[in-house]
């Protein structure tokens, strides 16, 4: 009976392990599922939007097939939209529960802006615009897990038609929860049919021993001698060495074969009893419902200044003005012209700080789907010493890179309530009544009073108590003024007034109703001959010289500093005062006065 219920015992566990690796096999369905996307025409754009890469679950295998080069990137779809307004492309989306492609022709009153990229050719490596950009030769295959309302471009080179050949793959999810328990319990009757079945055999061997009243014993042979002289006995091993031997050779296979079963139960061949984790809730910031996207994330804005770091960088090192234009823009990009001609001039003077890049400290993003577009960021110090840069980079329209137009060293440590970068903030009008005062008045107001000090009608809404700036004009003009009175005192004038750059104002919104607002404010000492007969000289001022292109003048000279700074600007209902945050100051020109 032993020998039946192994035999039960071993016909059940194949039958369990059949069918649990057959679960696995044989009877599972397609890993993966693929849509392939036809291509109509010669366009050199394809837009594959994200519906159409949402039309499964999980991430997105994307695998495409040229002639030549292959171009990918993926970003916003209103952005890449906007972006292929100049070009004529292919637009893939869903239309009545099927994927359709169409030609798109390019937008005769693009751009609107009226941009000098006009003219540019419209090239998709580079953009400001991706999130993330792949390139390759041939094909190009990439896995993304892009959300909804993203949207990837397809191109070959921007001129050639885009690649024809377009496939996008999603996993399946086929799991198989009752094979890990049927190849389990099958390998369970496994060993306990083993059990069975030794334990059988050794109860038929038993079986077969003497017997109190059994039939009489066979007749004893003699023994050997001759072989017993040589020390050799030939005998039969005992029953408990052969059984102990098949055992051994028995239950290594068992457990060889048990473990090589188990090896190809992955988590999703077992049921999952466990609920579901549920994340524990956050604080947050709700964006309001008709707020706008915010015009970077949080990579996009590292890479962006990235870009322009090294590019500058590449300015500075060739004192190329044109090549740094492509990064900068106003107050930013006149002290870096000056810089080139003083150093072209004079071998000892020094070029501007690099630009900071890498990690950001803090980003302030513009919630705006349209252009212009600002992001304030904040960039760890680059020595030991070093203070913060705070930045302000403007994009024009969708066609242009983004440039710097703002760069200041942070000089306050305050606390400001800003929206985190996923929401953005919103741009402040320049005339917007709700600040303290509106941005449009703020570097008028502050260079009056750095003109006029104490004595200025503004100088009561600004915290002088935290302005490193003030402190540092002050010290700045005695010095100099002290310097000319030296040597000019007895046939010259210095004086000294402020005005308001021809940069325009930016302003970005904090969580608490106020705004940080970033200025120029021109600095200006005007060196003037007391006398007709009196000239003043500059030739001991290789750095007013060169600028100037005169070394005296009977007129006298005005020398122009550019200040490019950060203020945070409270609510017109709040007590605080406009409070600096930051600032940079480097010269300008010089030139006669007249």
């Amino acid at each position: 009976m032993r020998f039946v219920w192994a035999v039960a015992a071993f016909v059940l566990a194949a039958l369990l392990i059949g069918a649990g690796i057959a679960q696995r096999t044989v009877f599972e369905g397609p890993t993966t599922v693929s849509q392939a996307i036809d291509v109509e025409g010669d366009a050199p754009y394809l837009l594959v939007e994200g519906d159409v890469l949402g039309i499964h679950p999980g991430a997105q295998t994307v695998h495409i097939e040229g002639t030549g080069p292959v171009f990918a990137a993926y970003g916003r779809t209103s952005d890449v939209v906007a972006w292929l307004a100049r070009s004529e492309y292919v637009d893939v989306s869903i239309a009545d529960g099927a994927v359709t492609s169409s030609v798109v022709a390019a937008s005769a009153d693009a751009p609107s802006s009226g941009s000098p990229a006009t003219a540019a050719a419209l090239t998709p490596q580079g953009s400001d615009l991706w999130l993330d950009e792949f390139d390759g030769s041939g094909t190009l295959d990439e896995t993304l897990q892009l959300p909804a309302g993203m949207s990837l471009l397809v191109a070959s080179d921007g001129v050639a038609a885009a690649p024809s050949t377009v496939t996008v793959t999603w996993p399946i999810q086929n799991s198989t929860p009752w094979a890990g328990p049927l190849i389990l319990l099958g390998c369970v009757l496994l060993v306990a049919g083993l059990v069975l079945y030794l334990l059988a055999v050794r109860h038929v061997r038993r079986s077969r021993g003497p017997r109190r009243k059994g039939l009489p014993l066979p007749v004893t042979e003699p023994i050997d001698v001759a072989s017993a002289e040589k020390g050799v006995i030939s005998t039969t091993p005992t029953r408990r060495r052969l059984t102990g031997g098949k055992r051994a050779f028995v239950a290594v296979p068992a457990v060889a074969v048990s473990a090589l079963l188990f090896t190809g139960c992955t988590a999703d061949a077992w049921p999952q009893l466990a609920p579901s984790a549920t994340p524990s809730p956050s604080a947050t910031v709700v964006a309001p419902k008709d707020q706008e996207s915010p015009v970077v994330t949080e990579a996009q804005a590292e890479r962006i200044i990235g870009r322009i770091a090294d590019e500058v960088a590449k300015a500075d090192e060739a004192r190329d003005a044109t090549a740094a234009a492509q990064r900068l823009d106003g107050t930013a990009l006149a002290a870096r012209e000056t810089n080139y001609t003083l150093r072209a001039a004079i071998p000892e003077q020094q070029a501007l700080p690099a630009i900071p890049s890498g990690t950001l400290q803090v980003i302030l993003p513009e919630a705006n789907d349209e252009w212009p577009r600002t992001f304030f960021a904040v960039a760890a110090p680059t020595g030991s010493d070093g203070a913060s840069t705070v930045m302000s980079i403007t994009q024009q329209d969708a066609w242009s890179p983004y440039k710097l137009t703002y760069l200041a060293g942070l000089t306050s440590d305050a606390d400001l309530n800003l929206a985190p970068a996923y929401v953005g903030a919103i741009a402040i009008p320049e005339d917007s009544p709700f600040l303290a005062i509106a941005p449009e008045n703020l570097a008028s107001a502050y260079a009056d009073v750095l003109t006029k000090g104490d004595g200025s009608e503004f100088s009561a809404l600004f915290d002088s108590a935290d302005d490193a700036f003030r402190t540092q004009v002050d010290k700045s003009r005695a010095d100099r003024l002290a310097a000319f009175n030296a040597t000019g005192a007895q046939t010259g004038t210095m004086t000294f007034s402020a005005q308001a750059g021809t940069t325009a104002p930016v302003a970005l919104a904090t969580l608490d109703s106020g705004a940080i607002v970033a200025v120029t404010v021109d600095d200006l000492d005007t060196v003037a001959p007391t006398n007709a007969d009196a000239v003043i000289k500059v030739d001991q001022s290789p750095m007013l010289k060169t600028l100037a292109g005169v070394d005296q003048s009977s007129t006298g000279f005005v020398t122009t500093y550019g200040n490019q700074l950060f203020f945070f600007v409270p609510s017109q209902s709040s007590k605080e005062r406009i409070q600096l945050l930051g600032y940079s100051s480097n010269i300008l020109s010089a030139k006669v006065a007249g």
